[in-house]
């Protein structure tokens, strides 16, 4: 198949030229073709070289029917990993491995079991590329645009067009001709033959052009040879594919066929030029002509652009298939090569290089990356030397690091990096959460390194680092432990956990300092979670491509333009600045860093700045759940809580969504950054609380402070206050600004992959702020936290186009939050949490699971509402004049069954309800009653009556989704709380739910893709995690499996899917609060993974 490709070659014209075969010639052609033909599907499960993952169609046919072999394009056969099978035209399906891909042209051989097709009659296609001339018609049959069996006419145009050029950064074909004709060939096509009225193959088809109807063939006769050598190796050796070995030369340079008019101008003697129009065949049109020489090859310093090929071996060559005969019948001896530069006549001896020995067949996968020698096809592309430490794939470590795509990695951690050996022999010395130096450079700004900080991944998200070599007997890439079982990197991943007899606290002020820091778990293999970029092929079933398009990271960025001129650090507290002094820690090195006040800073800013912190926060692809639409997220949060052994810092869950997230925090008073981690996120209020180890911070540590929250009173419209954030640059920014609405609704709807949003939540709006993108914190003069101004996440549509992401900031009242705070404090009676190495107990919440609405009581009259209770309900809110309706229920919900849509909530135990709070008041008297049940005796009002009601609550922790399954690619947990809150779960004991899927995986392939819930596998029911594990960990390898799914529409489906345990093992994530690590499990996985 070919997808558009951009040719910079004007359009050529294909000759009309009549033909004398009839129609029923082509009709007997063609039923001996076409049986032989398959459509072929492949998965490739790791990026490599020029190749992503993903899934794809193409097409191949049988060239050896005795041997089981199909002919088709190298980039189908790809040169990393791959997962294929072959459907012939009867619907036979066949498993097919790849025996051999040509390092340079397009063309790959797969292998098939013959006896494995049953029922199809079928006889190979013939090879004959002498039959290929100018002016012949030929039918191109294949699987084009995804039909299965296409059939187009075209008439060969060309035979020595050059080879086109599909990607600067991809895959390229070069020294060779390729055909035209105007077939119109599309995507799913490649690899399609190209035969004549005989039924012979005279060419094989490999891409278009996106700009016409022209199409391009690669020519057989280096296919001919190496199927030959094939065939006599399995002759030799009989069927052992790891004997096959194909010579093939190279003198590490590129040849273009020029003209002799384009040559006599490079400087060609007549001479010259006569003696090779006498030797050569009668219509040669010119000769081969340097194009490009990889740096440190065998040609490097020897050969230049613009040199004319005369002679090699003392032999006239004018063509690239004469060429490269002569260097695959020399590989490991020596050329004498004659050329002309500029007209004078050179004679160089070169030394003749193994294709296949630069041709990278092992790759290193570290944390989501794949790393691996750079192959001669990049290195021509980018004019590197071959086998330099390549980033086929940049993963989770390296693109926090902002290490991109095509990178090549100089240094790491200090020590220069010449091969794949040297960065694994760095890697091994190196223990889990370093954060060490790498220099890198790119292809596109080759002349400067660049040099980044990585963190080595310290969770155990991803496995130790594996390291992936091919095996051509099985055609499968085998994976074993990169590194040392005793390497520090691999021990501190072992390392015990905390011990379980720690004493556990009540009051924090009576907390120890932390002991011993807990290290992280992690089992298997890594996964790639990559975007599909096929060229060659068409993607499967592109309608389920728009979830899980490329993540664009929502970098969200203060305006630089907009920061103060005047900022200031500030060490001391409220009384010493309305003095007029700082008080300055005892250590000089700290005071030395305290800038001087600003006369333009406002005394608000002055007191807040020493708790002002700015995040960064990445969430690794394989871990993205709770529908997280980002993986890089950015945001100010402000101190609350600063003690010797705790932090604690709220920010807004637009910037931490998930618990399961890498965070930075740097501070405004004291240059440092440090790691974070989640330890509470409320399930409806936009808030979550982030804990640090005061003891990371060093001399820093006496100058960080906490905010004094005032949660009374409350602010009303036409209060001042303070708005205060921090830009990119840690510069605190401040203006003051007025309430124009302190008790706002919000109303977000659902977006189209259900995430977190707020719901039940009253804001508040100012007059003026600093755009959607600032988020900061609301102070009185004093520097006092009165809301937290916290950026929402929201989708808008424009039209008929697809959704957009979005987000508008509005103040969170501190209320909310110094609560929660006060029962970390108080050590009020919940689950256990480690935090810097002490157990502590975490406030649970407990919720009416119901999503509300404000409705005007003039509204609400209109509906029936009495006087009486329009007159009881203005009386409690005179500002508000309102009462709340249920939009919906959260599925699951003890207030499922009992309340609808529409019912008004007029009181609770007898008490009129006007606002959101009015009924987390009443869920917290439940919780303070000793006797309470947990049920809340509501009067409601529903299609004109008024109905008492015994409606039950939910109690909810704030670790957020604590668990996950990763299974034939896809991230399944157990339905998060935006998922519920659509109201619906499927009847089939509710299922699990997919998140998210991988590109490449088993999953991609079959179409199970995210936004469904699994109900059943195999007719066994799969209600939660636990019992979808019970299934999946029975079933084998490469077993197709019968999966019942239900989509978020409602829509049940059955499909089946075949598992590959080899690329993608059955694997847990668990978080445990007690031990606050994150586990990660293998549950099936065809071969010990060293972790």
């Amino acid at each position: 198949m070919e997808s558009p490709v951009k040719e910079e070659v004007g359009g050529e014209l294909a000759m009309e030229i009549e033909s004398s075969v009839t129609a029923e010639d082509w009709r007997r052609a063609l039923s001996r073709v076409v049986p032989a033909v398959a459509v072929l599907r492949t998965t490739a499960p790791r990026a490599f070289d020029t190749e992503v993952a993903g899934a794809s169609y193409a097409t191949g046919f049988v060239v050896d029917k005795a041997r089981g072999i199909i002919l088709t394009n190298r980039h189908v056969v790809k040169p990393g990993p791959v997962v294929s099978e072959a459907m012939f035209v009867n619907r036979e399906e066949i498993p097919v491995y790849p025996l051999y891909r040509d390092p340079v042209h397009d063309f790959g051989f797969f292998r098939y079991d013959p006896g494995a097709i049953k029922f199809l009659k079928y006889e190979e296609i013939p090879l004959d590329p002498e039959a290929a001339s100018v002016g012949l018609e030929i039918r191109v049959v294949g699987n084009d645009s995804g039909e299965k069996v296409s059939i187009l006419a075209g008439t060969l145009a060309r035979l020595d067009r050059e080879a086109p050029h599909y990607k600067k950064d991809g895959y390229n074909d070069f020294n060779t001709f390729y055909m035209q004709a105007a077939s119109g060939t599309k995507g799913g096509s490649s690899g399609s033959p190209v035969v004549d009225c005989q039924g012979r193959a005279v060419a094989l088809n490999a891409g278009s052009k996106s700009s016409s109807a022209s199409a391009f063939f690669l020519p057989l006769e280096r296919v001919v040879r190496a199927l030959n050598l094939i065939r006599d190796c399995w002759d030799a050796f009989g069927i052992k594919s790891e004997s096959v070995y194909i010579p093939r030369g190279t003198l590490q340079m590129t040849f273009q066929h020029k003209g002799f008019e384009e040559t006599r101008r490079l400087g060609l003697r007549n001479e010259t030029e006569q003696m090779v129009r006498l030797v050569s065949p009668a219509g040669e049109t010119g000769m081969l002509v340097v194009d490009s020489v990889v740096p440190e090859g065998p040609a490097h310093k020897h050969l230049e652009p613009g040199d004319v090929l005369v002679h090699i071996n003392g032999e006239v060559v004018t063509q690239f298939l004469a060429m490269e005969t002569l260097l695959d019948d020399s590989v490991g001896k020596e050329v004498n090569l004659q050329i002309e530069r500029g007209g004078v006549p050179l004679t160089v001896k070169l030394e003749v290089e193994d294709l296949h020995s630069i041709t990278p067949n092992h790759f290193l996968e570290v944390s989501g990356a794949v790393i691996h020698p750079l192959s001669y096809q990049q290195a021509r592309n980018f004019r590197f030397k071959c086998g330099l430490v390549y980033v086929a794939e940049a993963g989770y470590m390296l693109s926090r690091a902002s290490v991109p795509r095509h990178s090549i990695i100089k240094k790491f951690a200090g020590e220069d990096i010449e091969n794949l050996d040297d960065l694994i022999a760095v890697i091994s010395k190196l223990s889990r959460g370093a954060r060490v130096p790498l220099e890198y450079v790119k292809y596109t700004d080759r002349y400067r390194n660049k040099s980044v900080l990585v963190t080595i991944d310290q969770h155990g998200w991803y496995a130790p680092p594996q390291l992936y070599t091919r095996n051509d007997a099985t055609g499968l890439w085998n994976a074993k432990l990169a590194i040392p079982l005793e390497s520090p990197f691999v021990v501190s991943h072992r390392a015990g956990h905390m011990d379980a007899n720690l004493n556990s606290i009540s009051p924090l002020t009576e907390s120890s300092p932390m002991d011993l820091k807990c290290q992280h778990e992690s089992e298997n293999t890594a996964d790639g979670c990559v975007k599909m970029q096929t060229d060659e092929e068409i993607a499967v079933d592109g309608s389920h491509s728009g979830e899980d398009s490329i993540i664009e990271k929502k970098r969200r960025r203060v305006d630089e333009e907009i920061a103060a001129e005047g900022t200031i650090s500030s060490f001391g507290d409220l009384d010493d600045i309305k003095d007029g002094a700082l008080r300055h820690p005892s250590s000089v090195e700290v005071s030395d860093l305290a800038r001087t006040i600003s006369s333009n800073a406002s005394l608000a800013e002055q007191v807040i700045e020493p708790a002002l912190v700015m995040f960064e926060v990445h969430v690794p692809p394989i871990c993205m759940l709770d529908g997280v639409h980002s993986q890089h997220f950015f945001g100010t949060g402000v101190i609350i809580y600063h003690s010797d052994c705790l932090g604690l810092v709220a920010v807004d869950r637009n910037t931490v969504a998930v618990s399961i997230s890498d965070i930075m925090l740097s501070f405004a008073a004291y240059p440092i950054e440090i790691p974070a981690e989640v330890v509470f996120l409320h399930p409806v209020h936009n808030f979550a609380l982030v804990a640090y180890d005061p003891s990371a911070l060093g001399a820093g540590a006496s100058v960080i402070r906490a905010a004094k929250l005032l949660p009374e009173p409350a602010l009303r419209r036409g209060d001042s206050v303070y708005l205060v954030g921090l830009s990119r640059s840690l510069q605190a920014t401040s203006r003051k600004s007025t309430i124009t609405n302190p008790c706002t609704a919000v109303n977000i709807g659902s977006a189209d992959c259900p995430r977190y949003r707020a719901i039940n939540m009253e804001v508040i709006e100012l007059d003026t702020d600093f755009g959607s993108s600032f988020s900061g914190i609301l102070t009185d003069e004093q520097g006092r936290v009165q809301a937290l101004w916290a950026s929402f996440s929201t989708q808008l549509k424009y039209g008929c186009s697809s959704s957009e992401d979005h987000q508008f900031v509005r103040g969170i009242p501190i209320y909310a939050i110094s609560q929660v705070l006060e029962k970390i404090i108080s050590g009020t009676p919940g689950p256990f949490r480690l935090i810097n190495g002490i157990r502590r107990p975490m406030p649970l919440v407990r919720l009416l699971e119901v999503e509300l609405y404000p409705t005007l009581l003039s509204k609400a009259r209109s509906y029936g509402l009495s006087d009486n209770w329009v007159q009881a309900l203005a009386k409690k809110d005179p500002v508000r004049r309102q009462v709340l309706r249920v939009k919906g229920c959260l599925a699951g919900s003890k207030a499922e069954k009992l309340l609808e849509q529409g019912d008004m909530i007029l009181a609770i135990n007898k008490e009129p309800i006007t606002c959101f709070l009015d009924i987390e008041n009443a869920c917290q008297k439940l919780d303070q009653s000793i006797d309470s049940d947990g049920v809340l005796n509501m009067t409601i009002f529903r299609q004109g009556k008024e109905i008492d009601l015994i409606v039950g609550t939910d109690v909810r922790d704030g670790n957020g989704s604590t668990r996950m399954v990763n299974w034939c690619g896809s991230i399944i947990q157990d339905p998060h709380s935006a998922v519920r809150a659509l109201g619906f779960l499927p009847k089939e004991g509710h299922g699990v739910y997919v998140a998210r899927w991988c590109h490449g995986s088993p999953v991609h392939r079959y179409g199970l893709y995210a936004l469904q819930w699994i109900v059943e596998v195999n007719g066994q029911p799969t209600p939660d995690l636990e019992s979808f594990i019970e299934v999946v960990k029975g079933l084998e390898d490469r077993e197709f499996v019968r999966v019942k799914t239900v989509h978020l529409n409602g829509k049940p489906r059955v499909l089946t899917l075949k598992q590959d345990l080899h690329y993608w093992p059955t694997w847990e994530l668990t978080f445990e609060p007690e031990s606050d690590t994150w586990k990660r499990r293998t549950i099936k996985a065809l071969q010990p993974t060293g972790a």
